[in-house]
């Protein structure tokens, strides 16, 4: 790969984040990872070579019809549809609130896409963490399509606010009518713990939320004193007609419940990256200091890559079990049917119907706080030792007589219904657990 040598300075949203200075070395292009020349075999780049062997098309001349067959081909439901109207990712100069940016999504897979522009494409990879490609499907030049991964995601999706390491983020900013984020203003990196009144400046939102003021559908107006946001029409929309052409996306709406899983999954994917990458990379350098001071390598997780392992353990199994949750405002939330069916075709449940991915959207996302991607590829392929420390910890706070500390927020009878539905549906699990 050649890194590009110019970048703009850009506001971001959704996959995104602001560009940060490039040219220095990043622990991802290194060994253990080597993210560049490592093989990341997935769903896209399998289609890519398809289309390169002449095995499969696509109807480039429509890429509202090229969307709707990759959503197909990844196993993405088109009701997960959210939108996004700044102007705040790679491709600002399409975006704005008469044409927004929508993003489609399941586990694995993340799809972009503004009508008459790229699609771009992110997969999670177990080790590498997202992965980033772009799809033209108008290029003439080239008589097979391809989907490009390239460095030029790397200055935003590679930058401070995902610690240097390939990341996905969400943010909130103050967005005037043309969609360009007024940053004097202040933005806001959203996750599942941050208060729903912060949350989608900049985003459509549809569904209802009771008496809740979010930030989702207005625009900002400002002087030099200050910046105001309308919010005067912005709740409780059932579509999103009297903004756009809704005709040229696959739904009407940006659904509530969408948004709020997508909070949710961004957090828990970066959490998972950031954890594999750290314990990882801890884990090579005591390798080779060991090695270097003539020692044994040794057994497991030892010395600074314990300590290192032992800080990712809680930052992980925090986000996975929803400490410190943002509530929903009273009466919750009502989204999408269309949606809620889409995201619980393949839950897994147990002989008795209980999931993780039931929701309960009265006060809170989830009706068992545990997520679902426990039961992902990301959680499954970390290192074998760190993985076993994270499943005693659990353990350890699912059966434990009273409350563990900073977990008080699960009931005795939650924590049980958790257990239970991991031993039911959770393969692999410790022996020691059962």
């Amino acid at each position: 790969m050649v890194k590009a040598s110019i970048f703009k300075w850009v506001g971001v949203t959704s996959l995104a984040l602001h560009v940060v200075g490039w040219g220095q070395d990043f622990i991802y292009e290194k060994p253990p990872f080597d993210y560049w020349t490592a093989v990341a075999p997935n769903p896209v780049s399998a289609l890519g070579e398809a289309l390169a062997k002449g095995e499969r098309t696509l109807p480039l001349k429509d890429d509202k019809a090229v969307v709707q067959e990759l959503l197909k081909e990844f196993g993405i439901e088109p009701t997960s549809q959210v939108l996004v109207f700044s102007k705040t990712s790679l491709q600002r100069d399409r975006i704005s609130p008469s044409t927004p940016r929508a993003l489609y999504f399941n586990e694995q897979t993340y799809v972009g896409w503004v009508p008459g522009g790229l699609i771009e494409l992110t997969h999670m990879d177990p080790k590498l963490g997202p992965v980033f490609y772009q799809f033209d499907t108008d290029r003439p030049d080239r008589p097979v399509p391809k989907f490009d991964r390239t460095e030029s995601c790397m200055p935003c999706h590679a930058g401070g606010m995902t610690d240097n390491l390939p990341g996905l983020m969400l943010r909130s900013v103050y967005p005037n009518a043309k969609g360009e984020p007024i940053f004097q203003a202040g933005t806001s990196l959203i996750d599942q713990q941050s208060p729903l009144n912060i949350r989608w400046g900049g985003w459509y939102v549809t569904g209802k939320h009771g008496s809740l003021v979010h930030r989702g559908n207005a625009i900002a107006e400002n002087d030099k004193e200050r910046t105001v946001l309308n919010t005067a029409h912005s709740s409780n929309l059932e579509n999103l007609k009297e903004f756009f052409d809704t005709d040229r996306y696959l739904a009407p709406t940006s659904d509530i419940v969408s948004l709020m899983i997508l909070d949710h999954q961004v957090g828990m994917h970066q959490r998972l990256t950031k954890a594999s990458y750290d314990v990882r990379n801890s884990m090579d350098r005591r390798k080779a200091l060991l090695k270097d001071l003539g020692e044994a390598p040794g057994d497991g997780l030892s010395g600074s890559a314990l300590t290192v392992a032992r800080s990712q353990v809680e930052k992980v199994l925090e986000f996975l079990l929803f400490c410190g949750e943002a509530e929903l405002p009273e009466g919750g939330i009502d989204g999408s049917p269309a949606f809620v069916e889409g995201f619980m075709k393949n839950k897994k449940a147990t002989p008795d119907g209980k999931s993780l991915k039931d929701l309960q959207l009265l006060n809170r996302l989830f009706k068992y706080r545990c997520s679902y991607l426990i039961y992902s590829l990301e959680w499954d392929s970390l290192p074998q030792e760190f993985l076993t420390m994270l499943y005693d910890r659990l353990h350890e706070i699912l059966t434990a007589t009273n409350p563990v500390k900073g977990y008080e927020h699960l009931s005795a009878s939650e924590r049980q219904a958790i257990l239970d539905i991991l031993l039911k549906t959770k393969p692999n699990l410790p022996a020691n657990w059962r």
